[in-house]
């Protein structure tokens, strides 16, 4: 949401200061210039997207727009999850954690916890690592190695989208040149005509510079910014989740897990050391 009302500033300071200075709205309204920008700017994103890229960045775009989920309430929630888990190899030994990490979406421990039962990813990383211990296929000092292969894999796919959106708003501006140089030829061909005539095509030809560069400075450029640091909070999300069962599998507490993840967490979404304290009580 806070990235809309971002764009709408955006928008309305360059409108504004335009009305301000006298300037008519109707004189930004070329539909011609538009489809030109875009259809190019998009034309060479799906060029140089392979096809995951492309698919990727679609979600980044829609999941930036919408939000980052890895706020504070999904911390807690991992957290009361993991601590749930936890508690439960340590009483009862790690097969135990076999029902729940075979059948999660029919587990009583995830089912209880929508942000991380619901997020495929998050299932997917939490069982299938800890599946490993369970079964015994690994030993403990190998998990780190996997877990940082698997997080090193997650951060290089983060950056295909991130290229090709960055890529995409540096071209903005060569568009809005072509857009530009298109009006000035049209211009060149009705020069006999009226004065009017002339500046309105002239006129529409700059507005394609406008365009691009507003576009890219504006609107493409920061969007890729806010994507990398979604990308970041969801990589600091997965490596909590890492930390905490590297501890598990050297057999730490899990109380004293719980506590060395929590003061990892960034401070904005993190849990104090109170809060966290009541909500391990509240499990019991």
């Amino acid at each position: 949401m806070i990235v809309i009302v971002g764009f709408i500033v955006v928008l309305a300071s360059v409108l504004g200061g335009f009305a301000m200075a006298g300037g008519h709205m109707h004189a930004l309204v070329h539909p011609s210039e538009l489809v030109t920008i875009g259809g190019a700017a998009l034309g060479a994103l799906i060029v140089m997207s392979p096809k995951k890229v492309l698919i990727d960045l679609v979600k980044g775009v829609l999941q930036t727009l919408k939000g980052a989920p890895f706020n504070k309430k999904a911390y807690v929630e991992l957290f009361k999850v993991m601590y749930e888990l936890m508690s439960e190899a340590r009483r009862n030994g790690m097969l135990a954690l076999e029902s729940h990490l075979s059948n999660p979406h029919e587990s009583n421990i995830f089912s209880k916890y929508p942000t991380v039962e619901k997020n495929h990813h998050t299932i997917k990383f939490i069982c299938g690592t800890l599946t490993l211990l369970v079964d015994g296929a690994v030993a403990p000092d190998q998990i780190p190695k996997l877990i940082n292969a698997e997080l090193r894999t997650m951060e290089a796919e983060h950056h295909g989208p991130l290229t090709v959106l960055g890529k995409t708003a540096d071209g903005l501006p060569g568009f809005g040149i072509v857009a530009a140089v298109m009006g000035i030829v049209i211009t060149m061909g009705a020069i006999d005509g009226p004065v009017e005539e002339i500046g309105h095509k002239v006129g529409a030809a700059l507005v394609g510079t406008f365009l691009g560069i507003l576009l890219s400075y504006g609107f493409f450029a920061p969007l890729g910014v806010q994507m990398e640091f979604l990308g970041l909070a969801e990589l600091a999300y997965y490596r909590t989740i890492g930390s905490m069962i590297e501890e598990m599998a050297n057999s730490v507490p899990p109380k004293v897990i719980v506590e060395k993840a929590r003061r990892g967490v960034p401070s904005d979404v993190r849990p104090s050391q109170e809060e966290m304290e009541s909500i391990l009580k509240e499990i019991g």
